[in-house]
């Protein structure tokens, strides 16, 4: 057995949060999947700024890009798919023989859409269908306006990266969005696989407050704040069936595992409830295969 799939048997999924072109040309990804069980890759604007900005592996590309007039946010966003899509198609058999719980890659829209709901679901859309590819999440902020672009991305069959979450009720709010979509799409007749994953950063709870509490209390509070999110997860998916949200059921749609950015508590939820059986006796998993993993934090790679 390959190490990643050792890992993977483990319920364990490891993501790399850098991305460079590097990375890719010289083969230094493959052999990260390879040998070191490297299970995704995740990215922002300013991993992508880093790579830019400290190496000459864009320039030829910028000045491309410049010259055919394509504004600066155009010709980002053109850089980041020429790295993330050959990226999502190493990631790719991971994908497929994991039914979908691992090998994903992520790109974020623009963070100037934070607060712009029309904008953002219109963003998400033309990246996911200019990406191509089916193990590319698309990175939502948690914001009020970001919530119902998580909810018609979702219903647009998008895969989403729920980003930006700091709190239990944040983590909430996004999982409400997250069913409805879903909810949407089985009243639609819709298939049900669209995955997604909701990312709660722990680390800035304890930086917010290092100054402020003694040495023994260091890096507790984030912890708390985990404990309390996974509560909150665990809740959601026993809770009755009537009433509120759906009951989740870990694994059902092949979009259950645990996907882990730097210091950053991350739960997959799950696509096929309870109600939604009740409701119709013949929905089913559309893969057919269940699986539940664990929540995880993690330090960067």
């Amino acid at each position: 057995m390959r190490p990643t799939q050792q890992l993977h048997a483990a319920g364990q999924s490891i993501w790399l949060d850098n991305i460079t072109r590097a990375l890719l040309t010289s083969g230094t990804l493959q052999r990260y999947i390879d040998d070191l069980s490297v299970t995704g890759l995740t990215s922002n604007p300013t991993i992508f700024n880093n790579a830019i900005t400290h190496s000459q592996d864009y320039d030829a590309g910028i000045r491309d890009k410049v010259a055919k007039g394509k504004s600066a946010e155009e010709a980002f966003f053109e850089l980041a798919l020429e790295d993330l899509t050959p990226a999502a198609d190493l990631f790719r058999p991971l994908n497929d023989a994991t039914n979908g719980i691992d090998g994903w890659v992520s790109l974020e829209v623009s963070p100037e859409l934070a607060y712009d709901t029309s904008s953002t679901l219109a963003a998400a859309k033309d990246l996911h269908a200019r990406a191509g590819r089916q193990n590319l999440f698309i990175k939502i902020p948690g914001t009020p306006e970001g919530l119902p672009a998580i909810e018609e991305a979702i219903f647009a069959g998008v895969p989403v990266n729920v980003t930006l979450l700091f709190s239990r009720e944040h983590y909430l709010a996004a999982a409400e969005a997250y069913l409805r979509g879903l909810e949407r799409r089985l009243e639609a007749g819709l298939n049900l696989a669209v995955c997604s994953v909701a990312s709660v950063f722990i680390s800035r709870w304890d930086k917010a407050v290092i100054s402020r509490v003694p040495p023994d209390m260091h890096n507790i509070l984030g912890i708390a704040v985990a404990k309390q999110t996974y509560a909150a997860y665990r809740n959601l998916i026993n809770s009755p069936p009537t009433g509120g949200s759906p009951m989740l059921v870990p694994g059902r749609n092949g979009c259950s595992g645990p996907v882990r950015e730097p210091r950053t508590l991350t739960r997959r939820t799950c696509c096929t409830s309870r109600r939604f059986r009740r409701r119709s006796p013949s929905t089913r998993c559309p893969r057919r295969h269940c699986s539940t993993s664990p929540i995880t934090v993690r330090s960067a790679i």
